[in-house]
């Protein structure tokens, strides 16, 4: 993106991300606050950013994570922000239009701009390795995430998503309850203009929004989906979204699919009672009982003892073994 179409404006406050430690124990990164200017619409979006001294000069990986459904790019995400410095990368927070309960927010292609953005805004400030921009992302975060790699699978070097939904549609009928949409069914609505079925031009805003739908183009893009069991049941999104969505890579790459009855043993039974070799071997950063590990490529999907939770240490140990080249400058297609 040319410099007319995205100014970068640094804000002299900056803002003290709570929690964790970088370098020392008691040490917390200091992230600044910038803006972008969309290339879609003109609106500014803010982000928080941290950078090593280094990055200036050296080239340095890059992460790029996603704040979750209901938060924006102030939320707390100490534990990533500390695991991303700690290993002297580049931090970035983008807002992407911030809660998901509009409708340029919720994986839009402006909210979709707005990641790119954030991207391109690092690239014009520091020396980012092309090989090593990460994306990663929490919940609505890792909505978000899959949504980029099906969209834009060009733009990054590897992609981690942990508990997110991936299918809008469902995920609005899980919540709804005796006819009544819930929190999420509701903020959905907010965001795609009604409930499934209300048109022909909502549901294809579901499809567009829903990374079921296009993770099928992510090709040799390396791609890692993380939950933990007992979500959909202690948490809010069930399992099958992140497993129909390993699926669907699979199912590009013509590689085995996780079969429909080992679905419904994850999500009734909470283990499968055929496990495969791979599914048990234990994560040593993760610690967590693998319940499901299986590979499509470069693409993974892991199924752990656990809930709506996520894990830096293992999701940037995994991001830091992957070296791939960009490929796309970030810009307006879609």
């Amino acid at each position: 993106m040319s410099d007319l179409r995205i100014r970068i404006l640094l804000l002299a406050a900056t803002m003290s991300v709570a929690g964790g430690h970088c370098c020392t124990a008691d040490e917390v990164p200091t992230t600044q606050t910038g803006e972008t200017i969309s290339a879609l619409d003109g609106e500014r979006q803010p982000l928080l950013h941290w950078a090593p001294e280094t990055a200036a000069s050296e080239p340095t990986p890059m992460l790029v994570f996603l704040h979750s459904w209901s938060s924006d790019y102030q939320q707390d995400n100490s534990k990533w922000l500390t695991a991303c410095a700690d290993r002297n990368w580049i931090w970035m927070h983008p807002n992407f239009r911030g809660v998901n309960q509009s409708p340029k927010a919720c994986g839009s292609r402006f909210a979709r701009q707005d990641v790119l953005d954030s991207i391109a805004f690092a690239r014009q400030r520091w020396n980012v390795d092309p090989q090593r921009i990460y994306l990663a992302g929490v919940s609505g975060g890792g909505h978000m995430a899959l949504l980029m790699a099906g969209h834009h699978p060009k733009e990054f070097s590897a992609v981690s998503a942990w508990v997110g939904p991936t299918d809008l549609a469902e995920w609005h009928r899980f919540h709804t309850r005796h006819g009544e949409p819930q929190k999420y069914a509701v903020m959905i609505e907010r965001s795609l203009g009604g409930a499934p079925g209300t048109s022909v031009g909502i549901d294809a805003g579901y499809r567009d929004r829903s990374s079921v739908f296009h993770l099928q183009r992510v090709a040799d893009l390396p791609v890692s989906i993380w939950a933990g069991v007992d979500d959909g049941h202690s948490g809010s999104v069930p399992i099958r979204h992140s497993l129909t969505a390993f699926n669907a890579i699979a199912a590009a790459h013509g590689n085995p699919l996780i079969s429909e009855a080992e679905m419904n043993e994850l999500s009734t039974l909470k283990r499968l009672t055929s496990p495969l070799t791979s599914d048990q071997v234990r994560d040593q950063t993760l610690r967590k009982s693998i319940l499901l590990g299986r590979r499509s490529g470069e693409s993974m999907i892991t199924i752990f003892d656990g809930g709506h939770e996520s894990h830096p240490d293992a999701a940037l140990e995994w991001l830091s073994s992957k070296r791939h080249a960009v490929t796309n400058i970030p810009g307006t297609s879609d």
